[in-house]
């Protein structure tokens, strides 16, 4: 798909926030990295390794992941941020955008902003595994975490399961409060709650924090409850008790990953890694999924570059159909 600007050059197409933004919807990032991670585990689409860097600041970091979408032919990146001081110059902390280029010509194709793609994709992970692992009956969701990305991740659960409440717990009472509200303005039953008062009614348990330790004790998680572990996306994070996973059914996006840098760090090298399903193969129908009522699983994301690339790709085929991309020769 190599496309050229008004002189015949090669050209880079643009995908502005806004336009990114207005392009995709909760329910639409859902079904496609669901496609995303069933083409992973059937081998026509392929990922590979994360890398990490930073900038003079070290505690300003970014990360690149990036792949090969065989489902529209599209191999690329994407490049995710975290500037802690930026909050001094009223600027996000965090910033995301995803470079796709000509799979004949591997020339630059289009950049699009994924800031806002990039909370859409996450939180539909989660929603893709509390579709196929969480009960059929289950309504009241667990939420660690008083940030952005949680909000996404209830909304993004509550299109593949009907929420009866959301209790949100945090280590700041005034910020899980106004999370709260905010999930009472979407529209959900939400109050703000103690962690061992939402761990003792939750049948979905998120998690969705920057934590480097476990946010709650093993035996506070219930029979039969999912928990989706959202946070860990580096070396040295970690949200959940190492003893739950010795009585959980696990899960997670990516072995690559969940290994080196997701929430199952503490499960490497040992036999319990071998415990760990991708999510492509319960979709796909090769693998189990939850075994029964009584089971507790556990989904580990630490998000991987398809989501990004098919996310993108979507958008961008979405915003180029529509005459919205902004066009500059290269």
């Amino acid at each position: 798909m190599r496309l050229r600007g008004p002189f015949g050059r090669p050209a880079i197409h643009i995908v502005d926030a806004p336009t990114a933004r207005s392009l995709l919807s909760q329910d639409e990032a859902i079904e496609v990295v669901r496609q995303c991670f069933a083409d992973l585990d059937s081998g026509i689409s392929i990922g590979f390794p994360a890398i990490r860097g930073h900038g003079s600041d070290k505690t300003g970091r970014f990360g690149v992941k990036s792949g090969y979408d065989g489902r529209r032919r599209l191999p690329g990146l994407k490049v995710g941020s975290y500037w802690p001081h930026n909050t001094d110059r009223s600027l996000p902390n965090h910033g995301s955008t995803t470079l796709l280029l000509d799979d004949e010509t591997g020339f630059p194709l289009a950049l699009v902003s994924a800031t806002y793609l990039n909370a859409l994709r996450t939180a539909a992970s989660d929603a893709v595994a509390v579709d196929l692992l969480a009960r059929q009956d289950a309504s009241v969701l667990a939420l660690f975490g008083t940030g952005h990305q949680a909000f996404h991740e209830a909304i993004a659960i509550s299109c593949v399961r009907p929420l009866a409440r959301v209790l949100v717990s945090g280590r700041d009472a005034s910020r899980a409060a106004a999370l709260a509200q905010r999930l009472r303005d979407a529209g959900l039953e939400a109050q703000a709650a103690s962690a061992d008062m939402a761990l003792g009614e939750a049948d979905i348990v998120v998690t969705a924090t920057a934590s480097r330790g476990p946010l709650f004790a093993e035996q506070a998680v219930r029979p039969g409850t999912h928990v989706s572990a959202m946070g860990a996306d580096g070396p040295g994070k970690q949200e959940l008790p190492p003893a739950l996973a010795m009585r959980a059914e696990l899960f997670a996006d990516t072995r690559d990953q969940t290994f080196s840098i997701g929430e199952f760090q503490y499960l490497a090298d040992t036999e319990a890694q071998g415990r760990v399903t991708e999510i492509g193969a319960v979709i796909n129908g090769r693998a189990k999924g939850r075994t029964s009522d009584d089971a507790i699983t556990i989904y580990d994301s630490s998000g991987i570059s398809l989501q990004d690339l098919a996310v993108a790709g979507y958008v961008f085929e979405k915003a180029l159909a529509a005459g919205l991309t902004q066009t500059v020769d290269v």
